[in-house]
């Protein structure tokens, strides 16, 4: 075997021709004009300088003094005597580089080069577009640990910052080794290198392995890959990890390198040919802790992710970390009941963090797609948390947000922090697969990618939209008639072919039965299947049977936004008023960016006519039809709420802008949307007649 990579190519150069160039990655270093210069002795003059060129917004004082001085009589003066070591080393004549705003300090970075910020910038933009030369220079970059070797005594809340970093850039060098790997040839010298790379830093990596493993078979080094799989196993088993899919891979790698790449392959490219004969797809899990592949025969085509355990370290109340696995157990449970995730179970992830494992690194070991790590935090009265999503192979973080709620209730605060939590995971997941499968070229699209590209399509609210959306739903249930949600949301396109009026509403009603009967008798515990069902019940009149089964969807999983969203949709029209506004607040409390926004708030607005709440259901609709994707029946809604307001003139603003959009659109077509009881007819009635509509 060669020799890892050594970080790619030398990067002196761009350094020389760089004023100032900071270095964070391995050894603190600080160049100007691309000469080394003096550091302070002081290692906390070395870390605040780290600290502040990463900060993406001015610090507090406070805050510096929590992280660098805890102790010191007066840290404040500590920070200014450390700001002051600082100045001459970073300030350029004329360009003072650490400015004070108010009680905030910030580092301007304006003509300097930081690794770790061309790292991060890099990662977080995707890799799919960065050209293959800078790849190498970013890797260059990654000479070490985050500020390895500045190690700090007595100041933990720094410590666990450093340590969290460290991760997060060691996950970023195994994504950009990746990202590297795919635009090589498979047998070139430079592949192994960097895959040596690579397995350096993740040993237990089992992509690493069976790209390693490839590549020998694709050059005809079978000596060479039946020592790296018999030194892989021997390591995986002492470890308690399964090996199979690594024996697997070396099978089909020697049955793959013996035969010709395929004509297709062969016609698209000397690249495309390489990735097609490189490619070890993993095998079917040999144990149940595996998640499954998108689109494995035999399994349900999902995304996979893992929960870490939550951070909860440096606690000042007791039991805080209790409460922090807690919040974990409810998050994995949540997840699970939504049944949208392959979700690995508790056992599995609090073992591996109990060895110290980070969360980049256990996404990768579980060969999950998704990982989920957190903070949390107890201060008197209030209880914070802090969740970050992040893709594991391209180490993107995809989503975090900091949740603060007053401590009434511990267990009380935790559902709803946990709620919260799994509404957004599931939200950003889907977000992010939608997108993912909107970069892939349309006929490689596997049954998961279908499903979301077609979800894409399908919030767009459009006829045309529609019926892609339903092609590809369709072409997911061909290659998976047992994808459950793929048969739920081919029910929905049918829903809205009948509520919107773009085909014969009778078939259409059909369709959507149909369908949802379909997702159900494939998984009867997805909310999302219960949902389909309660949404086309409703469209065929069957309004008590739809409660019913939209009850059920949020009882499987109380997470779930849409079946909140609908429970409201429903209520609103011909049940219970009161339920429609709680169950629209739950929905947009359980997911605040959902493309269904417009929905909820329609709903919210409609119960509050019934309600007779004139004035705060116009501004409602209002909210409902600003959003991008409201179609007519939302412009509708706000008509008729306007004009129960008295609110004349903008009523027939959106009568115009109705006609605009819809010329045959009137109040018929209002009215055979929804189905109102006979109150919210009469009241929408005479709102349509002082429309003279």
């Amino acid at each position: 075997m060669v020799a890892p990579v050594d970080g790619g190519m030398d990067s002196a150069q761009g350094a020389a021709s760089t004023p100032l160039v900071l270095r964070l990655l391995g050894p603190v270093e600080v160049l100007r004009q691309g000469r080394p210069q003096a550091l302070p002795a002081s290692r906390k003059v070395r870390a605040l300088m780290a600290y502040l060129a990463l900060a993406p917004a001015p610090v507090l004082r406070e805050r510096l003094c929590e992280l660098l001085w805890p102790m010191p009589d007066d840290p404040r003066a500590e920070l200014r005597g450390s700001l002051s070591k600082l100045r001459p080393l970073l300030d350029s004549a004329g360009h003072p580089r650490l400015l004070a705003e108010g009680d905030a300090v910030r580092l301007d970075l304006e003509g300097v080069s930081v690794d770790a910020r061309e790292v991060e910038r890099a990662v977080q933009g995707g890799l799919q577009g960065v050209p293959t030369a800078r790849l190498r220079e970013l890797i260059a970059f990654l000479r070490g640990d985050f500020l390895q070797g500045l190690e700090i005594d007595n100041c933990p809340q720094f410590s666990a910052w450093q340590v969290a970093q460290r991760r997060r850039f060691r996950a970023s060098h195994l994504a950009l080794l990746e990202a590297l790997v795919e635009r090589l040839p498979p047998e070139d010298d430079e592949t192994l290198s960097v895959l040596a790379g690579w397995l350096q830093i993740s040993p237990f990596d089992r992509h690493a392995h069976m790209r390693t493993l490839a590549a020998l078979a694709r050059r005809g080094a079978l000596r060479d890959g039946e020592e790296h799989l018999a030194i892989a196993v021997r390591t995986f088993e002492a470890e308690g990890l399964d090996p199979g899919l690594l024996v697997d891979a070396w099978r089909r790698a020697r049955e793959d390198a013996a035969s010709p790449p395929s004509v297709a392959a062969v016609q698209a490219g000397p690249t495309a040919a390489a990735q097609s004969m490189a490619a070890a797809p993993p095998a079917a899990p040999s144990s149940a802790s595996a998640p499954a592949e998108h689109g494995a025969p035999g399994l349900p085509p999902r995304a996979s992710i893992a929960v870490m355990p939550f951070d909860a370290s440096g606690a000042d109340a007791p039991g805080q970390g209790g409460l922090a696995d807690a919040l974990v157990h409810d998050v994995i449970v949540g997840l699970a009941r939504l049944r949208a995730l392959f979700v690995i179970a508790q056992g599995t992830v609090f073992a591996l963090g109990g060895r110290g494992m980070g969360p980049e690194e256990a996404g990768r070991l579980l060969h999950v797609d998704y990982v989920a790590n957190g903070r949390l935090r107890r201060t008197p009265g209030r209880l914070s948390v802090w969740v970050e999503l992040v893709e594991v192979r391209s180490a993107r973080v995809v989503w975090s947000e900091d949740f603060d709620e007053p401590l009434d209730d511990a267990f009380m605060v935790l559902d709803t922090i946990g709620q919260r939590i799994v509404s957004a995971i599931d939200g950003e997941v889907e977000l992010a697969e939608r997108q993912r499968a909107l970069l892939k070229p349309p006929g490689s699209l596997d049954a998961w990618e279908s499903y979301h590209r077609g979800l894409w399509h399908m919030y767009r609210f459009r006829q045309d939209d529609n019926e892609c959306a339903r092609r590809l739903f369709e072409r997911a249930l061909k290659m998976d008639p047992t994808f459950a949600r793929a048969h739920a949301a081919l029910s929905f396109t049918h829903f809205q072919d009948a509520f919107q009026n773009w085909s014969d509403r009778a078939r259409a009603v059909r369709q959507a039965l149909d369908s949802a009967g379909r997702s159900i008798i494939t998984d009867e515990r997805d909310p999302a299947a219960h949902w389909a069902m309660g949404r086309a019940l409703w469209l065929h009149g069957d309004a008590a049977p739809s409660l019913d089964e939209l009850e059920s969807a949020v009882r499987l999983s109380p997470n779930f936004a849409m079946g909140h969203y609908s429970l409201a949709f429903v209520h609103s029209q011909s049940g219970d008023p009161g339920k429609a506004l709680r169950a629209s607040d739950q929905s947009r409390h359980l997911s605040p960016f959902d493309p269904m926004m417009f929905a909820m708030m329609g709903a919210r607005a409609l119960a509050l006519v019934r309600l007779g709440r004139y004035e705060e259901a116009a501004e409602w609709s209002l909210k409902a039809a600003a959003r991008p994707n409201a179609h007519v029946h939302i412009l509708g809604i706000a008509a008729h709420c306007l004009a129960l307001a008295g609110r004349l003139a903008e009523a027939r603003g959106f009568v115009q802008a109705i006609r605009r959009q819809q010329p045959g659109y009137g109040r018929e077509s209002f009215f055979a949307a929804f189905r109102f009881d006979d109150d919210a007819a009469a009241a929408f009635g005479q709102a349509a007649k002082t429309l003279d509509w």
